[in-house]
């Protein structure tokens, strides 16, 4: 049965194609299937089931998914999709709000999203041709504790596409979208901004060396890049808990406001 399987795998394959080669095609073709056809799916099926939204809507709730890397193979289409995707939900956006500009896509179009949404883009975009590169062929099989905490980042994204949809329905005064949003704070706060200096420790204990002088025992190019990877990880958490306090400065004030006044 293994020789027929074997034999059967030999026939199919391409000339000049190993069978490891040939199982990273088919990981990348069905990640560019599997991102795409979700977000087409659910965005016709949003709009047959809330009538209500406009197309913008939709596109916004099906652009969300959180398998964005549960490997690069597979995860690497979804970062090139998810670009297109970002901007179908800007120029429906704009589109809806009656813009001349956006009767069509154009070169002004693409532009003014890539000046909006420019931080998201280029993380996408810096994934796809650093990260993706440097861990699949770059590192020499090096690093696989490093590589594993990365994933660990996306842990937050659920939390985040969330809060989105929940707003996006109405909820966003709702006990779970407060709890949400806990726990997108929680866990954005540990899997993104903690975890590199978590790295840095266990890099530290593993080697007997003080965690104060882990980025002097490894090469400049890795403390660049994990500085790379934070600082965004810090703004966008920064504009989080702004967001959060924001919101709860509002539902406090609309308490104060229902609360009946004692002379």
């Amino acid at each position: 049965m293994c020789c027929w399987g074997h034999l059967r795998t030999k026939l199919l394959l391409p000339p000049g194609l190993s069978t490891s080669d040939f199982r990273l095609l088919i990981s990348q073709v069905n990640g560019c299937v599997f991102f795409p056809g979700l977000f087409f799916t659910f965005k016709h099926i949003f709009k047959t089931r809330f009538k209500n939204w406009k197309d913008a809507d939709g596109a916004l709730v099906s652009e969300r998914h959180w398998l964005a890397t549960d490997f690069v193979w597979f995860g690497a289409p979804y970062m090139a999709y998810d670009i297109y995707a970002m901007y179908q939900v800007h120029y429906l956006k704009e589109k809806d709000k009656g813009h001349a500009e956006y009767k069509g896509h154009s070169i002004h179009t693409v532009t003014k999203f890539l000046c909006k949404d420019f931080l998201f883009v280029l993380h996408h975009v810096a994934l796809l041709t650093i990260f993706m590169p440097v861990s699949l062929f770059l590192r020499r099989g090096l690093g696989d504790f490093f590589i594993g905490c990365f994933f660990i980042t996306e842990l937050s994204t659920p939390f985040l596409s969330a809060g989105g949809v929940l707003i996006q329905m109405g909820l966003q005064d709702s006990t779970l979208h407060k709890i949400n949003g806990l726990m997108l704070l929680l866990t954005f706060f540990l899997c993104r901004i903690l975890l590199f200096p978590f790295m840095y420790w266990v890099y530290g204990r593993n080697y007997n060396v003080a965690f104060y002088k882990v980025a002097l025992h490894l090469p400049l190019h890795c403390n660049l890049g994990n500085l790379c990877i934070l600082a965004p990880q810090l703004y966008w958490f920064t504009l989080l808990c702004r967001k959060a306090r924001r919101l709860f400065l509002q539902q406090h004030k609309k308490r104060d406001g229902q609360s009946p006044k004692t002379s």
